[in-house]
């Protein structure tokens, strides 16, 4: 019996009687992190880090009781299985989860970035025998540039609209993404405005501790001439939306990974687009597995097969998992459905790593 197991309702630990991010009802979950595709409502137990607690109680609705919390780095023995929680980096309170057993040890990285953002742990190197990774970013073709000339070239656009009279609006996902925007950019500017989920959302992570600059939501009862030269934060669910008119004449901008690919942003009807992803690109997902040590890696979604041929090509024992994990492709309508483009993208991109 292998330590962890991949079942139709998640990551299971049969030793321990846990799942890990498990999609359907179990009665004892790990949860890395409180994106939609990761934390499922109908569990009976919940275990997380301090700040994914108050995010998931609020997005699944659940009682206090119903989720317990782990610092990181501290061990939670469960039936002989040590597990322990550690920063990934993603997002605020994001997890990769450490299960040990009998000197056996996995990790799971949940999703993850190496990055630092300035508003999530800085990502832990864990060594392993059996690696669990994503790979939403797994080509060739993606690879960041510092955070710090992404929001130069932010600002210098926030900047160009204000003076041609625009607002600008920026769209990104509503619990992590956002937030990044918020912390990092030049509110010296201008006022800045959220959509009211960003607005919630931004509340539940103050409310835990987390440090963000003053802004204002969007109601209805505003006047056009408030918003004259300020930056507006919005989820990409709104973007086309009528809710986005009030702005205008304004400026489109959308915060993604998915933006790296040609033409994306043209398909996204935004006027610019701004590479910036909460999760690894291909050189941190190739140091993360070659710094782990595993023997064996188990690649989870995104470019899953073409990650993990890669990995077994360059000596690595790898396979690839069917999970309903979505990575950054919740991004691109944020109620998780996908729109018809997303697997053109997906496909576009590919061909673009053999360019």
């Amino acid at each position: 019996m292998a330590l962890l197991e991949f079942t139709d309702r998640g990551i299971c630990c049969p030793q321990a009687g846990v799942y890990l991010d498990p999609w359907k009802p179990v009665p004892r979950a790990l949860i890395t992190h409180g994106h939609s595709d990761h934390a499922h409502a109908g569990h009976e137990q919940y275990l997380c880090t301090p700040i994914t607690a108050p995010v998931i109680r609020h997005r699944l609705g659940l009682t206090n009781t119903a989720v317990q919390t782990t610092s990181y780095g501290e061990t939670v023995s469960i039936n002989g299985v040590q597990f322990s929680f550690h920063p990934a980096g993603h997002i605020p309170g994001s997890a990769q989860i450490r299960v040990e057993y009998h000197g056996e040890v996995w990790v799971f990285t949940g999703d993850y970035k190496r990055q630092q953002d300035g508003i999530s742990e800085p990502f832990e190197q864990l060594t392993c025998h059996t690696l669990i990774t994503e790979s939403t970013f797994g080509l060739p073709i993606y690879r960041w540039i510092p955070q710090t000339e992404v929001f130069d070239d932010v600002n210098a656009w926030w900047a160009r609209n204000k003076a041609e009279g625009k607002v600008s609006v920026i769209a990104g996902y509503t619990l992590g993404k956002a937030q990044r925007i918020l912390k990092n950019i030049d509110v010296a500017q201008g006022n800045i405005f959220t959509h009211g989920a960003v607005d919630v959302m931004n509340q539940v992570l103050r409310d835990a501790g987390l440090s963000l600059p003053p802004t204002r939501r969007v109601t209805k009862e505003m006047r056009k001439s408030e918003f004259e030269g300020a930056l507006v934060i919005c989820p990409p669910s709104a973007v086309g939306s009528p809710w986005i008119r009030r702005f205008m004449p304004f400026s489109l901008g959308i915060a993604s990974g998915w933006m790296a690919l040609r033409g994306a942003r043209r398909r996204r009807g935004a006027d610019r687009g701004f590479v910036l992803s909460d999760h690894a690109d291909w050189r941190e997902l190739n140091d993360t597995v070659r710094q782990s040590g595993a023997t064996k890696v188990y690649v989870t979604h995104g470019y899953s097969e073409i990650f993990a041929q890669w990995l077994t090509e360059n000596g690595i024992e790898a396979a690839e998992v069917k999970t309903q994990y979505e990575g950054e492709l919740g991004e691109i309508v944020e109620s998780g459905a996908q729109e018809n483009t997303t697997e053109s993208e997906i496909s576009t991109a590919a061909g673009e790593a053999q360019e």
